[in-house]
């Protein structure tokens, strides 16, 4: 197996270290998948270097110009969209529909900044005297460093690395271990379209020693990471302590409120699909059900039905696929394991999955429990895996209450025919996205995505016009004539 190779400085090298690790297929663990280099902080330090070199030319350049590399880069990853999604579901597990709806979404994210670059500038104001120009530039931020997580591993990249080019930024991204692949797609993608030397560079390998590396550089002046809140936590810390500016999306425990007035069946298939989709691995898997007492036992006879349903096997072929690692399926079972001896009931799933078509793949069946209290770990904690928590409530008090009642704040969801319940909520519910009669899951790309409390650094959003706010730094031009 031919390994891949990072990208630095217009160059496809190898590590310094000389080692390479590989990735593996989590619904065949025993098939290797590619093999990346498993880089040292010599090569952050070398992708750095490169991307600082070259921010001063790329920043001139005409920014449709750049938005013409990057409409080139999406149509290359359209090209390729096939061959993509299929490794988007060797590689991470997901599903075929769903590994290429991502695929497509990072193919538009593309787009969409190719054509924003047309409106980047600035602005004028009104001087308050006369033969005075005054008005407002708006110039890259500088060198940027990139960390990106696994779950997503083509879209996420996509959405950091698209606004930071489009407003005329150098960068470095370190993907995730577990899935390198789709981000080095994208790289691919934009070496094809001409990027200059040095403005994009990607390294792989390692948190500890890669990700720190850039992280940490003197050169770099802005941080983007995704992922679990402890790691985010350590990044902003890092990023901080010389005045980097930096944003952190991370974990989320998201609800999704039934009311009586919503209609069952239909409020079973929306919180199953949150719940479930994507084996529950994303960051506004909706993970709690709080449900009126009104309709609480029909809701988990309709929602157990939904879990039990699911058709369960290697992603090429069925309904949810594998957690992407071991690790994860084991850090899974030990949540189903607590939530038992917490008292709650299992009323589906709750089992790992092997022999036969699951083989020895990291396979967990989606999950329900019942019973579930507000103070229950998996009604507190991530646990990013396919099990869903169902909370009994007497009514909208108590409903917000438990909504709120967690350390995170990322979606939340609310099942109501009721007016006034749908407009307190979002009033009162503590989070960065707020749905009506819609699952948690799913994200527009053309308006501010992020999270309150431990989802996210609350500094900086992304995604439209707040994804380049935060790869922009404004200057104040008064210009006497």
């Amino acid at each position: 197996m031919q390994p891949v190779q990072n990208y630095v400085d217009g160059e496809w090298t190898d590590s310094d270290s000389g080692k390479t690790f590989e990735t593996v297929n989590p619904a065949a663990p025993g098939e290797a998948v590619a093999a990346y280099q498993e880089s040292t902080a010599s090569d952050a330090d070398a992708a750095v270097a490169a991307a600082a070199d070259a921010q001063q030319e790329w920043a001139a350049v005409p920014a449709p110009e750049r938005g013409a590399v990057l409409k080139s880069a999406g149509d290359g990853l359209a090209e390729r969209k096939a061959e993509l999604t299929a490794h988007l579901t060797r590689e991470e597990g997901k599903t075929h529909a769903e590994a290429g709806g991502e695929v497509q979404r990072a193919i538009d994210i593309f787009h969409y900044y190719a054509q924003k670059t047309r409106d980047l500038g600035g602005t004028v104001k009104s001087s308050s005297g006369r033969r005075r120009n005054l008005y407002i530039r708006e110039e890259p931020v500088g060198v940027t460093a990139l960390v990106t997580p696994w779950n997503y591993p083509i879209a996420i990249p996509a959405w950091k690395i698209a606004p930071a080019l489009a407003a005329g930024n150098a960068v470095t991204i370190k993907p995730a271990s577990l899935a390198p692949g789709p981000a080095v797609s994208i790289v691919e993608a934009l070496d094809a379209a001409g990027i200059p030397d040095g403005v994009i560079n990607l390294v792989t390998g390692p948190g500890s020693t890669v990700g720190n590396g850039v992280v940490g550089h003197d050169r770099v002046d802005a941080v983007s990471f995704t992922g679990s809140s402890a790691v985010g936590k350590t990044v902003y810390d890092l990023a901080t302590d010389d005045s980097k500016r930096v944003q952190t999306e991370m974990g989320g425990k998201n609800p999704t409120i039934v009311t009586e007035s919503a209609d069952v069946e239909e409020a079973a298939d929306v919180v199953a699909s949150g719940a479930f989709g994507v084996t529950g691995q994303a960051c506004t898997a909706g993970s709690r059900a709080i449900v009126y007492e009104s309709v609480h036992d029909e809701f988990v006879d309709a929602v157990v039905d939904r879990a039990t349903a699911i058709d369960v096997g290697p992603g090429e072929e069925y309904g949810m696929g594998p957690q992407v690692s071991e690790s994860e399926r084991q850090s899974t079972l030990e949540y189903i394991d607590v939530a038992e001896q917490q008292g709650a009931t299992l009323a589906a799933g709750g089992e790992a999955l092997d022999g036969g078509r699951f083989g020895d793949g990291y396979f967990v069946a989606p999950t329900v429990f019942s019973d579930v209290s507000p103070d229950h770990r998996i009604a507190q904690e991530e646990v990013f895996g396919p099990v869903l928590a169902v909370l009994e409530v007497d009514g909208f008090e108590d409903a917000i209450d438990a909504a709120n009642n967690v350390e995170y704040g990322l979606s939340a969801s609310i099942l109501t025919r009721n007016h006034t319940e749908a407009n307190r909520f979002v009033d009162e519910i503590e989070a960065g996205v707020a749905k009506i009669n819609e699952k948690t899951t799913g994200l527009e790309l053309h308006v501010p995505f992020g999270g309150f409390k431990r989802s996210s650094s609350e500094t900086w959003r992304e995604q439209g016009d707040a994804g380049l706010a935060f790869y922009t730094i404004e200057k104040t031009v008064y210009e006497n004539f």
